[in-house]
């Protein structure tokens, strides 16, 4: 009992500690008011301006972990309100929940400071009486980053494990004001930026000044009138009064609300599209709801674009112009199209998360084309979306594979409406039981796919014209690169890119709008982060079909005798699935190919089909430019592209190789490591199943993905040696020695320099896909 009585007594200790230090501060400073920064606040002249000085510091040094679901405590620092708002100990991505947790997203779920505060979330700014000296002692963020200054930490060589602890899943220390005299005590090594090298002198004294000032905010300028004009044509467009109006904008909005839109000739002013009480010119008052189709709880539901000022981040950011071309194609699909529409669909679980219900009054083929026009930005939202978060939410999908699109005039699409008719009670979703999913619901979502496959099956075998071919699959219109597009998975986070990287995939989804449709409102629309364990499994196991189902589709384009081997091959070691389809390709499709083949090594020949296919689209980025390298060492490049085996296994997920030549800006590229894994069906043990054997490198010009694992930096002349030693990793003592040379490591003093410049290029090679990379996931070596 002496062990517990001693737990028990610190415990108590602390409290009184930090009750001491409330009474103190109060009877110094005042009782906090949570409404201080609801405020607008009058710049003082001698304050850093935030919007030119402080920001450009906490996007470049803070935002890195700091943004979206997973920044430690809520804290986000992506935006004014999200630092005056605090933080929260409460994870956002918990590992078990019964029920599902009240959601707390920035710009919906409170207007207030005062309301955060009744959710849980503590200041890190001072909210008592402002002098420069309280602002400064009453400010978690101010005394974080000062403890940072006394204790920058090494300069060379990993940081000491036994004292930082990097890992995911890692327990927070999400301190108050009362509790800082001990965590400075106790954690003297964990000032801001944690595990990172300390901000300059300059920035820290920017900051500080700021926060002494008592952190005054300048928002931005108004819209100019041009732009208002042009939000006001596309509010007129997404709120006609009709009934088919109503039907298609909120069509849109389930797909497009998650992105940030921006007028096409206007790219420095973004969008978000939201639901709002109010019409258009009026001021924006938003429905916030879990999902994007719950109740609004209002007769009438206007869609309107509010201007986002938020930094944008890698693992999140997607872009969508909203040009005029763009406008014309959905006119012509949804608003000027003869469509009739008797009434309006609910909103009840069970009708809004099954699109197939909703939309029924909307044409199948233009909700199809509508997905395609941009498949890389839906398929995106797969990525970027709060579903795919850690590596239980991924490991339901390979390293490396492909997606492509049976076209809209292929004798399968065109029949969709007909499937849908069939089996529509079939493709329930999870997200009908809301988010406090029961622990088994899985199982009715397996018999319920297993009757929609059986129906699938016989409608397919039944069309007399099917014999899947090449030319079933869209090419684009010969113009679009969404066509072909390649997935990665980075571990614990993923990526998507237009276009087909790599000669051979791990596998290949091959979606029609109803598998597509279906993708959308599982991982994006009906996925809700803050939902229970029954709803993230149920979600988890669902896509198990899905991906299942789309790689079946491509499979019938081999020969039928040549089928099963392929998919074996994917799925080695696995026990027999539940549904008879998925383990048996002859029971998925009977039927043989339109396709001649001349080799036996049909597969190989397939990818080479396809590749020649879409090769019209394919973004030219793919190919590795000179771009001032010379032809050698472009070469030299692209030989990481041969590595596999053991050296590639020893490889990080996700490298960035920052390559200087001469006194030129560095060019970066993404060095991805592709794990192979005998089969990707079971949820657990994902290490038993890893074959680093088949692993294999890819190297791509610009930047994939949020979340690097290492960054290496070198110069052009050093390319060779680069190369050479990747090629030749044999043990932990060579991959050690390549972090030595090359690696740039958590406690280099160049650190801020490289990545400053490493995004510097990005916003100068390509500035509508830029935004700020996640420094979370960074190696320890």
């Amino acid at each position: 009992m002496r062990p517990l009585a001693h737990l028990l007594f610190l415990i108590l200790l602390a409290g009184c500690t930090t009750v001491v230090t409330r009474v103190q501060l109060d009877r110094e400073l005042g009782r906090p008011d949570p409404a201080r920064f609801d405020r607008p606040a009058t710049q003082p002249v001698e304050a850093p301006d935030y919007q030119t000085r402080v920001r450009p510091i906490l996007e470049r040094r803070c935002v890195a972990c700091h943004a979206c679901y997973d920044a430690p405590c809520q804290l986000k620092l992506t935006r004014h309100d999200g630092i005056t708002r605090g933080a929260n100990p409460d994870p956002v991505y918990a590992d078990a929940r019964l029920l599902a947790a009240n959601p707390t997203r920035l710009g919906f779920d409170a207007a207030s400071n005062a309301a955060w505060r009744d959710k849980g979330f503590h200041p890190v700014l001072n909210e008592r009486a402002s002098t420069p000296q309280a602002n400064r002692d009453a400010s978690v963020l101010y005394r974080i980053l000062a403890l940072k200054q006394r204790n920058p930490g090494p300069d060379s060589g990993p940081q000491p494990a036994e004292r930082f602890n990097f890992a995911l899943d890692r327990p927070q220390s999400c301190s108050r004001i009362e509790g800082m005299g001990d965590f400075e005590k106790e954690h003297p090594e964990w000032g801001m930026p944690f595990g990172l090298p300390a901000l300059s002198p300059a920035e820290h004294d920017t900051l500080s000044r700021w926060i002494e000032a008592g952190a005054p905010f300048s928002p931005r300028a108004p819209l100019p009138p041009q732009v208002q004009a042009r939000v006001g044509e596309w509010e007129a467009l997404l709120n006609g009064n009709s009934l088919r109006d109503q039907l298609a904008a909120r069509y849109i909005y389930e797909h497009w609300y998650i992105g940030q839109l921006y007028i096409d000739d206007q790219p420095d002013y973004r969008f978000e599209l939201v639901r709002s009480r109010s019409a258009p010119g009026q001021p924006i008052d938003v429905i916030a709801t879990r999902r994007p189709y719950d109740d609004p709880g209002v007769a009438r539901v206007y869609y309107r674009l509010r201007p986002s000022d938020e930094t944008l981040v890698a693992k999140t950011h997607m872009p969508l112009a909203l040009d005029g071309a763009r406008r014309a194609r959905l006119k012509k699909w949804f608003f000027d199209a003869p469509i009739t529409v008797d009434r309006l669909p609910g909103y009840d679980p069970k009708t809004a998360s099954n699109p197939f219900a909703t939309f029924k009054a909307l044409p199948v083929d233009a909700r199809y084309r509508f997905m395609l026009d941009d498949a890389g930005f839906t398929v995106m939202g797969f990525m970027k979306g709060p579903v795919c978060r850690g590596q239980v939410a991924l490991n339901v999908i390979n390293d490396h594979f492909w997606v492509l699109f049976y076209s809209p005039e292929s004798e399968v699409a065109r029949d969709t409406q007909g499937l849908l008719d069939a089996t529509r009670p079939n493709l329930r979703m999870p997200a009908e039981d809301d988010s406090s999913t029961g622990i088994l619901a899985w199982n009715t979502y397996a018999r319920a796919e297993r009757r929609y496959l059986e129906t699938k099956s016989s409608y397919m075998s039944s069309l007399p014209r099917v014999r899947p071919q090449i030319t079933d699959l869209w090419n684009g219109d010969g113009r679009n690169p969404n066509a072909g597009l390649t997935v990665f998975r980075h571990f614990d986070s993923a990526s998507v890119i237009r276009g087909l990287a790599g000669e051979q995939p791990q596998t290949v989804l091959l979606m029609g709008y109803p598998l597509f449709e279906r993708m959308h409102y599982l991982l994006v629309a009906g996925f809700d982060v803050y939902g229970n364990t029954g709803h993230q499994l149920a979600t988890r196991l669902y896509m198990d079909f899905l991906r299942m189902e789309g790689e079946e589709n491509f499979l019938t384009l081999l020969p039928l005798k040549h089928r099963q081997k392929v998919l074996d091959s994917w799925y080695r070691g696995r026990p027999d699935p539940r549904i008879r389809q998925f383990a048996d390709a002859r029971t998925y499709f009977p039927g043989e190919t339109g396709m001649r083949y001349r080799t036996t090594d049909t597969l190989g020949e397939l990818y080479s089909s396809v590749h020649r296919y879409l090769r019209p689209v394919r973004p030219v980025t793919l190919d590795l430019a000179p771009n001032g390298l010379k032809a050698e060492q472009v070469a030299q490049l692209r030989s990481l592209n041969s590595i596999t085996g053991r050296s590639a296994s020893r490889m990080p997920e996700h490298s960035l190789l920052v390559v200087h030549n001469g006194k030129g800006p560095v060019r970066v590229l993404s060095l991805l490591r592709n794990s192979a894994h005998s089969n990707v069906a079971s949820l657990f043990n994902e290490d038993a199943r890893r074959l680093p054997d088949e692993d294999t490198l890819i190297v791509l010009d610009g930047f994939v993905g949020a979340y690097p694992n290492a960054i290496f930096h070198l110069d052009a002349e050093e390319l060779p040696r680069f190369v050479r030693t990747v090629h030749n990793l044999a043990d932990d003592d060579d991959v050690l020695r390549l972090y030595q040379r090359f690696a740039v490591r958590r406690t280099d003093t160049r650190f801020w320099r490289i990545s400053d410049a490493i995004h510097d290029y990005w916003q100068s090679a390509d500035p509508r896909q830029a935004a700020i990379l996640d420094y979370s996931r960074l190696d320890n070596r």
